[in-house]
Parts: C-alpha cells; sequence; structure tokens
C-alpha cells in the first residue's frame, strides 16, 4: 500500500523577493508582528533558517520522506506566501511564481512529489484565472487561508472590509474548482484575535485550529458545501476544533432558525470534507475518523516545519490497527482524492 502525506511545505524565496518593499508588505509585517510577539518571531526565524533545505532542496526533502516511508507528497507553498493584502497586479505575480515554482519543485520528482498553487482571495474576480493557471501546470489544486482579512492599504479593498470563505463572491471559484475536480487545501494562517494570542505560540498552537473550525463553519452554515456537492475541500490540522464539538453546531442548528443556511445537521457534513491525520495524540485521531468517516481521512504531516511531525505513518499505526481503515487513511483515500495512480 502506497504511502502518501498530503500536507507538506515548500518555501519559494522568490515570492518574498517580488513583495518587499511593495505598499502594504510593512503593515502586513507589522500586523504578523502584532500577532506573533517578539519571542515567536525570534523562534520561528532560526527554525526557518535551521530547515532551510528541506524546505526549498529536492534532494533534502526525498530523504526526509524515505527516512519517514513515505511514498508521495503533496507539497503546497508554505501560507506564508499568501500575501492577501496585494493589489491585483502584485496579486498575480504572487500566484504566478507559487503556480510555477511549485510546479517546477515537484517536477524533480515525478511521481514521488505532487503539488499545489495559490489563488488570491482577496480579488475572487481573479480565482478562477488563478485556479485555470495552477492546473494547466499539472498541480492538483490550490491552497487558501481561512478568510480574506482586512488590509490597511492596497489589496483593491477599503480599509475593514475582510471576506469569509461563505462569502457569495467566492461562488464561481467554488463551482469551477468542483466542476474540474479541483482540491481546495484549507489551511489557515493568521487569526484574527491578533494580541491575545501573542505568547507562548498560542497564534499557532490555539489560533489556527479556530481558525480552522470558523472557516469550515462559514463552508457549512452558508450552504456551499450545498450548492457543490462535489467540492473536493481538504481540511488541515484535522479541521482544527470543528470535528470534535460537532454537537452544539446540530444543537443550535435545530434550535435556531437563523443557522438552517444549511441542508442538514453540520455535522453531516464532515462526510464532504476531507480532513488530514495531523492531531498529534491516538485518540484525537481515532476521535477524527469516527467523526468524519475512514474514507474522509489522508496521512498530513506539515513537513518540515516544528509544529508538524516527522513519523506521519508511525503515529497512523499507533491509533488505528492494520486493515482497510488504516490502509485507507495511509494513502487510499489520497489516491483518489487527488486523483493519482497507484
Amino acid at each position: 500500500m502506497i504511502t502518501i502525506d498530503a500536507h507538506a511545505h515548500v518555501l519559494l524565496p522568490e515570492i518574498e523577493r517580488a513583495v518587499a518593499g511593495r505598499p502594504g508588505h510593512a503593515a502586513h509585517r507589522e500586523l504578523d508582528a502584532r500577532r506573533n510577539g517578539p519571542a515567536s518571531l525570534e523562534v520561528s526565524g532560526r527554525m526557518i533558517s535551521e530547515r532551510l533545505a528541506r524546505l526549498t532542496q529536492v534532494p533534502a526533502r526525498l530523504a526526509d520522506m524515505d527516512r519517514a516511508a513515505v511514498d508521495v507528497q503533496i507539497v503546497s507553498p508554505s501560507p506564508s506566501h499568501y500575501h492577501y493584502w496585494a493589489d491585483p497586479d502584485l496579486a498575480r505575480t504572487v500566484w504566478r511564481l507559487a503556480n510555477e515554482r511549485t510546479a517546477a519543485h515537484c517536477a524533480q520528482a515525478p511521481g514521488r512529489l505532487y503539488g499545489l498553487g495559490l489563488v488570491p482571495l482577496q480579488h475572487p474576480e481573479l480565482m478562477v484565472e488563478a485556479l485555470v493557471h495552477a492546473l494547466g501546470l499539472g498541480l492538483k489544486g490550490v491552497e487558501i487561508s481561512s478568510h480574506a482579512p482586512a488590509v490597511p492599504n492596497g489589496g483593491g479593498r477599503e480599509k475593514g472590509t475582510g471576506r469569509e470563505l461563505s462569502d457569495p463572491a467566492y461562488e464561481p471559484f467554488w463551482a469551477h474548482a468542483a466542476a474540474t475536480g479541483a482540491v481546495v487545501f484549507l489551511h489557515p494562517f493568521g487569526c484574527t484575535l491578533d494580541e491575545r494570542l501573542d505568547h507562548w505560540y498560542l497564534s499557532n498552537i490555539v489560533g489556527q485550529p479556530a481558525e480552522n473550525a470558523v472557516a469550515l463553519s462559514h463552508l457549512i452554515f452558508s450552504g456551499v458545501l450545498d450548492r457543490h456537492p462535489h467540492l473536493r475541500l481538504l481540511a488541515a490540522h484535522g479541521g482544527g476544533y470543528l470535528p470534535a464539538y460537532t454537537g452544539r453546531a446540530d444543537h443550535g442548528w435545530r434550535v435556531r432558525p437563523e443557522a438552517r443556511g444549511c441542508a442538514e445537521p453540520p455535522s453531516a457534513y464532515l462526510r464532504r470534507i476531507w480532513f488530514d491525520s495531523l492531531v498529534y495524540e491516538p485518540a484525537a485521531l481515532r476521535a477524527l475518523v469516527e467523526a468524519a468517516g475512514p474514507d474522509r481521512v489522508v496521512l498530513g504531516s506539515d513537513h518540515p516545519f516544528d509544529m508538524g511531525v516527522e513519523d506521519p505513518l508511525d503515529r497512523l499505526r499507533a491509533a488505528l490497527p492494520a486493515g482497510d481503515a488504516f490502509d485507507a487513511v495511509r494513502g487510499g483515500n489520497a489516491l483518489h482524492l487527488f486523483d493519482l495512480k497507484d
């Protein structure tokens, strides 16, 4: 049985060179500093420096995969490359660089590396164009964050006007992704709780799973998944807090008329979403498989960041016995999701 890691990243320095010094970049960096705090920024900078080869060089990536007994990786750009503050022209530069450089990275190891690109959430009118570009390069879909944040300048929107994934402006993108079979990888970057999480790396430890839960709830309650039942949506970090607490969502859907934006109880939509296995503990992974179904969970490591794991297959073995469910999560589900050949 093939082992497929569906959550791994590549760092693309060309993107950071393209955005450096552009209007809005300084404000973006200041917001990132406020959200994370100086201690976490220092540790993250050191971590990236130490892991740079593993983030950028294919031989180092393949060596890591071999040590972890991973046959195939699905490689997506580092979420730090989203740059949703960028104006339309710069946004086009960002997604083109992301798509082209990710495709070139994966082309160095055909059959072992497949890629995802980027689309500009801050410019819904450009997202189909960016998705078409990614698919045209042979990428399997695109990676997006949990929302398009409000920006102080640039981005083609007035100050203070962010967008949730439930925004009707995204309907053409969801429709095209569903029609083409493109995978949409929901991977948050940045949490709107801001300075409340600026100590102890809570910006990531708490912020990422919170953003997952909020974004998925928007897609569920707004009816996006009803309107696009064939959408291939993959949620990072096991979907965050949502799969573990759908009882409250179901109760609210039953008793609150304004929560009836979706056709079925919210928990039913877990069977329409794919989730990666990056929940760290065996009991948590078993609970995720039970909530979403054994055909809706794929292996994920977040390679090679420090919030990822270097032994995703071993962690799967600790959670599930050998058998059909184990084989499905190990690679069978990803073969179907990403339309790969065994």
